[in-house]
């Protein structure tokens, strides 16, 4: 039996939808980036992955806030 990981899946059409030539696009088809960049981040939120990601967003954050004062 074949199973297909749904963060993966999204992965991938995100990457595949980042390598697309820029052209203007419609407001629908904004709305699907968007909604599956979302479903994406929180389907990735509660692994391991995710929090490791989350921790090295807030370093980054509080070091540029240091370095901003």
């Amino acid at each position: 039996m074949l199973t297909i990981n749904v963060a993966v899946l999204l992965a991938i059409i995100v990457i595949l939808r980042w390598r697309r030539p820029v052209e203007p696009r419609t407001r629908a088809d904004q709305m699907f980036g968007i909604t599956i960049i979302l479903v994406l981040g929180l389907l990735l939120a509660p692994t391991a992955f995710g929090h490791s990601v989350l921790g090295v967003v807030q370093q980054l954050v509080q070091g540029i806030t240091r370095a901003s004062h």
